[in-house]
Order: C-alpha cells, then sequence, then structure tokens
C-alpha cells in the first residue's frame, strides 16, 4: 500500500463499524450472507457474500467463494473472489483462486495464486457460482461474432 503505514490500515479496520463477527477458534459450515460489514477471525466452509466491507483476519480461513464490495485480506482464501470494489491483499494473507475486482492492492510477502481480471461492473453472483465463469462465456461469444463477421466480409 502505497503512502500507508502498517498502523494507518490497522486504525481503518479499528474505525470499521463491524455488524457480524465470526470470532477466532470459530467454524461455520455453509453459506454466509450479511448487509453489513463482516470481520472473520474462524474458518467458513461456505461461500460469503458481504454487501459492504469484509476483513479476513490473519488466522480467519475461508475454503469458498466470496461476493463483496470492499475487502482486506490477512488470512487464506480457497476459493474465487469478486469485489465491486477495493480488494486488499495483507502481507499475511493467501488466495488460491480467481479475481475480479475492480481496484486490487497486494503488499509485499502476500501470495496469490490465480488469475485477476479488472472490471468496471461485475456479474451477477447469485446465479453464478464461480466469478470466472462468465468471462469465459463472454470470450466465447466474442470469438463466435467475430468470426460471424469475417465469414461476412468474405
Amino acid at each position: 500500500m502505497l503512502g500507508k503505514s502498517k498502523k494507518a490500515s490497522s486504525s481503518e479496520d479499528a474505525r470499521t463499524n463491524v455488524n457480524t463477527i465470526i470470532g477466532e477458534g470459530a467454524v461455520f459450515d455453509g453459506n454466509l450472507s450479511a448487509p453489513e460489514t463482516i470481520r472473520i477471525d474462524g474458518i467458513i466452509n461456505g461461500n460469503c457474500t458481504c454487501e459492504k466491507k469484509l476483513i479476513l483476519g490473519a488466522n480467519g480461513q475461508i475454503k469458498g467463494n466470496i461476493y463483496a464490495q470492499d475487502l482486506v485480506i490477512s488470512g487464506k482464501v480457497d476459493g474465487d473472489i469478486s469485489a465491486t470494489g477495493k480488494l486488499e491483499l495483507l502481507s499475511t494473507g493467501k488466495i488460491n483462486g480467481n479475481i475480479i475486482a475492480r481496484s486490487l492492492v497486494i503488499d509485499e510477502n502476500a501470495s496469490f495464486d490465480g488469475r485477476c481480471t479488472m472490471a468496471v461492473s461485475l456479474p451477477d453472483h447469485a446465479s453464478n457460482d464461480n466469478p470466472a465463469t462468465e468471462e469465459k462465456t463472454d470470450e466465447k461469444t466474442n470469438e463466435k461474432e467475430t468470426s460471424e463477421r469475417e465469414h461476412r466480409k468474405h
């Protein structure tokens, strides 16, 4: 994070009004949905949907896809992420999966294994469990349209 110290990031998280907390040591099996900001320091085995900000603490883990406006990842994610706003992957964070985000910040020593797509608008997650699927469909549609145009020219 250019121009920001770790203290600035920590105090920003402290000022965020967190409405839902999954504490360290807690394990949640199933899909989780929250209308406001959520902080996860435990383990989630399922998809997470958050209309505001999702904060994953250093000891937190999510094994599933994540859909949120903004995300701060300090823990481990095994799944795809869709962010309509900003995704921050802090130095202790690890992501194994694909990312679709409007804005992305990756700290030194963070780990990211997957594909990243910068997007102004995101696919509707309610009808799509895999954020990368819609992109592949769009690519096929574009290839087909290009092929049809080339065919018409000849």
